[in-house]
């Protein structure tokens, strides 16, 4: 049985959440930029807890999903610090923390905030530092010009409608770059990576391994596999790591 409810953040924002009482060590769902925690992977991780007894627990950032919040308003560290908040508040003991995507920055942040509490962490298709790398450097001058003068660009999406790439999201992301510098894991890491995606090349999980520091790290490359990585295949993939965890 999942337990659905909502805790409040400091600032008195909604956060919705749900999760799975079990055994540890517990499993965390990160999700992505504009995701939430109804997700495909985020459903199938549900169950598997279910299936197998394991603690889990899942949620929605400010301003996604069941949560409150303006997404406009919210950055990185935002994020980052509603994810902190769930760990502290909503999970004991050992986590295994599974980032998806934008997800899977903010796992590293919780892993340099609270690292005795990785048990492990799982990135599928993450996307550290996105905002500077695959959002800001690959920019045209137009663009550029028009966040820095507008405060805002309307960033056209194939899954639904257009959503903001706010000026406060470039600027605090690089308060929060994790691969400027060697990032430290004395925990498994392990990284899913489709090499079809097409919105976090699978170089860029690359580069991330080569940051990690510890000595039980490896890199899953799958050769028709797109970001979403939600296909019955890397679903069974994903589940068989956090098995192995």
């Amino acid at each position: 049985m999942e337990e659905i409810a909502s805790t409040i953040a400091a600032d008195g924002t909604p956060i919705a959440y749900r999760r799975v009482a079990g055994k540890g060590p517990g499993i965390l769902f990160l999700g992505g930029f504009k995701s939430d925690m109804a997700g495909t992977k985020a459903e199938a991780l549900a169950a598997f807890a279910i299936r197998t007894g394991r603690a889990f627990c899942r949620f929605d950032y400010a301003g996604h999903g069941e949560s409150g919040g303006k997404f406009e308003e919210g950055c990185i560290s935002r994020w980052a610090g509603d994810a902190l908040m769930v760990l502290d508040t909503l999970t004991e003991g050992p986590q295994i923390l599974v980032g998806s995507s934008m997800g899977g920055w903010i796992a590293c942040l919780l892993a340099k905030a609270r690292p005795e509490r990785i048990h492990a962490l799982v990135g599928i298709a993450p996307a550290p530092d996105f905002t500077e790398d695959l959002m800001w450097a690959q920019f045209p001058p137009e663009i550029r010009t028009t966040i820095a003068r507008e405060g805002v660009w309307y960033r056209p999406s194939e899954y639904g409608d257009a959503y903001a790439i706010t000026r406060q999201l470039i600027e605090d992301g690089r308060k929060n770059l994790v691969m400027k510098e060697a990032l430290e894991a004395p925990f498994p890491v392990r990284i899913l990576q489709g090499m079809a995606d097409l919105d976090v090349p699978w170089r860029h999980a690359v580069r991330l391994a080569e940051h990690i520091t510890g000595e039980d790290v490896r890199l899953t490359l799958i050769k028709h596999g797109d970001h979403r990585l939600s296909r019955p295949q890397d679903l069974a993939l994903l589940e068989a790591e956090i098995s192995a965890l």
